[in-house]
């Protein structure tokens, strides 16, 4: 008996920011949002998956961005996506290589820290 899958994870937001949120994740992370269980609408945020990746963003009062703990999404196109964050203004960084990987950070609109990793060949 133990843990057989990863469900999902969750990143905070501020209250009243879903719109801003579905734009990034969205239009420039590639997630589509599916509707939050109707016992849990009334807390705000909102949910997103893609492919077996879910997200789960709650509101958070008061807000503080995570600057170290963070999400890591694996990617089939790293490029494709650091392309387009860099066109939207998103924050980009390098950090110290990871045998196996080619990766990126970035932030959400928030200031959460996301990771973005892709399968280095």
């Amino acid at each position: 008996m133990g843990i057989i899958a990863f469900d999902h994870v969750q990143m905070t937001i501020p209250v009243g920011e879903e719109d801003v949120a579905r734009t990034f994740f969205v239009n420039l992370l590639g997630f589509t949002e599916v509707p939050k269980p109707e016992a849990l609408q009334g807390r705000g945020g909102a949910w997103f998956t893609s492919g077996v990746v879910n997200l789960h963003l709650g509101v958070q009062v008061p807000f503080t961005p995570c600057k170290k703990g963070h999400p890591a999404f694996l990617l089939d196109n790293l490029q494709e996506t650091v392309d387009r964050l860099a066109k939207a203004g998103a924050v980009l960084k390098d950090d110290k290589p990871l045998p196996g990987y080619i990766r990126k950070f970035t932030e959400d609109p928030f200031g959460n820290r996301i990771e973005l990793m892709e399968y280095k060949l």
